[in-house]
């Protein structure tokens, strides 16, 4: 069971760890019987947010009568510092805690610092002070926040989207985390889904003995694959790096990470799923979305009014309404020549 040093904060854990985000979808009792499972298997890295709804209210379920053994990760999405302190305490008494191992800032559309206008920053340190926060990290999809929050000093850890589909860019922006002793937490690690062989993903991140990749379990099935991994870990090999170029080609451009945070979209598209569509036609089974629902789902795309709204939320920079109405008529092909 390999384990890591997170940066320079002085905590080592397994090298797996647990994105809690989808244990949103699943009932109480079985997101705590997951989170025992992984806990009792060695895993003691779990990452969450108060944005992520009941999550951080299973994981206290689950886990607080271990509190001491683990570290928990959450993250806030305010804006305000009134807002910073209203999620703090929801999340430390969700979590069934009175500290965080590391509290990040989810996503912001700039990187917080000391006596900014936001005073964000500032309310994240009082609370280190007070002992709710043992260390402060940043969580974000856009590069040029990433690369300003690497450089300023500040953060002990990025949360960042890396796999085997990353650029060049993302390659050295994980490397300048290594530089500078920030714990790198690596998030989308299969792509939002779209990576479907997770031993390759793995085996790809294994070479960065540096990060950490969260993976996002709601299913006993996917904890199992990930745990025996810990027991015969795969290597990249020449077979491997092939697959990877081959789908570095396929997958090159713009496509959908299906992050989410372009939604909710003004006349209820949804984008994040719809968008991804001519990927998921062409890599899963055609009887999963070529089905009734989905062509309601993907019909609702007629009523896109190209408010922009959604173009300026994307982390990516991609032309949503465009990229809709691809998908759609690739759609609309396949559900043509199914009838």
């Amino acid at each position: 069971m390999k384990r890591i040093a997170i940066g320079n904060t002085g905590l080592t854990v397994n090298k797996n760890g647990f994105g809690a985000l989808p244990i949103q979808r699943v009932t109480m009792k079985e997101a705590v019987y997951l989170l025992q499972k992984a806990y009792d298997n060695g895993i003691d890295f779990y990452d969450t947010a108060r944005f992520y709804t009941d999550s951080e209210v299973k994981i206290g379920e689950a886990l607080s009568d271990r509190r001491d053994k683990i570290v928990i990760a959450s993250k806030t999405g305010a804006t305000t510092v009134e807002e910073f302190w209203k999620d703090l305490h929801t999340t430390l008494t969700n979590l069934k805690t009175d500290y965080l191992d590391l509290y990040q800032f989810h996503n912001p559309d700039y990187c917080p610092k000391p006596d900014d206008n936001a005073g964000l920053y500032d309310a994240i340190k009082v609370a280190q002070r007070q002992g709710k926060v043992r260390f402060i990290g940043i969580s974000n999809h856009r590069k040029w926040v990433a690369e300003e929050a690497i450089e300023s000093g500040l953060y002990a850890t990025l949360q960042y989207p890396f796999s085997y589909l990353s650029d060049d860019r993302d390659l050295a922006l994980v490397e300048a985390t290594r530089q500078k002793g920030m714990g790198f937490i690596c998030m989308k690690s299969l792509a939002g889904g779209l990576i479907t062989d997770s031993a390759l993903a793995y085996a790809f991140l294994d070479q960065y003995d540096h990060a950490l990749p969260i993976w996002g379990i709601q299913r006993e099935s996917e904890l199992d694959e990930f745990l025996s991994y810990q027991t015969k870990a795969p290597v990249m090999n020449a077979e491997r790096w092939k697959k990877v170029e081959e789908e570095r080609k396929s997958l090159s451009g713009d496509f959908c990470r299906g992050c989410g945070y372009c939604m909710p979209c003004t006349v209820g598209i949804q984008i994040n799923d719809c968008n991804r569509m001519s990927l998921f036609l062409r890599r899963a089974p055609l009887s999963v979305y070529l089905t009734e629902e989905w062509a309601e789902k993907m019909k609702v795309i007629e009523q896109c009014v190209d408010c922009g709204v959604c173009k300026q939320r994307c982390p990516y920079g991609l032309d949503i309404p465009n990229l809709l109405k691809r998908n759609y008529e690739d759609f609309k092909d396949f559900w043509n020549n199914k009838k």
